[in-house]
């Protein structure tokens, strides 16, 4: 196997998109169950622990509790909605409802069929975030045109995540495989990727692997562009995400492209 065979530039034509379509049109028929299960967790969040507990801090370096807290709460929902569409919701639909295999009966092949689903699953996490944006302007969260600019940086973490939960999902026997995923990764990079404390609090060893988490990268550069960061770091941080982004598409399109030619 050569290495351009891993890593390359997967390409999103007409086929990725009618795929991305037909979730999309599912998506309209359960829209609001959809969102309200999307938005409705992150809002719960916002209130115990943005407004809840933080009432009881003064001070996060120069900002309000909920100030430092918000940024990683639009980081968090777009990892969890698109990381739970790529694995559970993919999984479905390579297994049990065998939809891959009746989309390979048309012209659709096994990279436009992957392409869309990780389109599709970034864009789920996307909506999830433009949800959680809308009700946060009614607590007077979202007071800068600069939150537009976060939406780009939100939008490529969704595109991350929904990666990396195909890649688990061509590694899954069954449903409880996600476990592992989930609560040895996904809950331990939720917790300490200075989304409810500051990353200098953590013990040295911890630090250093926290800086191992993508979402680390996100919160640092959705938290900088809100609060006016330093320049350069929010650039490493973002240049992070994209290489991070780029390898796992890859392996994901050749391990699900592996798994449906089989």
């Amino acid at each position: 196997m050569k290495f351009k065979d891993y890593f390359s530039i997967p390409r999103m034509n007409d086929g990725a998109l009618k795929v991305w379509s037909r979730n999309f049109l599912y998506f309209k028929k359960t829209w609001l169950v959809s969102l309200f299960w999307i938005v409705l967790e992150p809002v719960i969040y916002l209130g115990a622990i943005g407004f809840g507990l933080g009432a009881f801090v003064n001070n996060m370096g120069g900002m309000s509790y909920i100030e430092f807290f918000f940024p990683a709460l639009l980081s968090s929902t777009a990892m969890m909605v698109a990381f739970f569409e790529g694995t559970y919701g993919n999984y479905t639909k390579l297994t049990h409802q065998k939809t891959y295999a009746t989309i390979m009966l048309t012209r659709v092949g096994p990279e436009e069929i992957v392409g869309g689903e990780l389109l599709w699953a970034a864009s789920k996490g996307f909506f999830g975030v433009i949800g959680v944006t809308v009700v946060a302007m009614f607590f007077g969260l979202v007071e800068s045109y600069r939150i537009l600019l976060v939406l780009p940086v939100l939008f490529l973490l969704s595109a991350l995540f929904s990666c990396i939960g195909m890649i688990f999902t061509s590694f899954a026997r069954n449903y409880d495989s996600f476990i592992y995923s989930t609560s040895g990764l996904i809950v331990p990079m939720s917790l300490l990727s200075g989304t409810y404390f500051p990353l200098d609090q953590l013990p040295m060893g911890l630090r250093y692997v926290a800086y191992l988490f993508p979402l680390t990268h996100a919160v640092a550069a959705v938290r900088g562009i809100l609060h006016q960061g330093p320049i350069l770091w929010i650039g490493v941080h973002i240049l992070v995400l994209l290489i991070a982004t780029w390898i796992c598409m890859n392996i994901s399109f050749f391990r699900i492209r592996k798994k449906l030619l089989k």
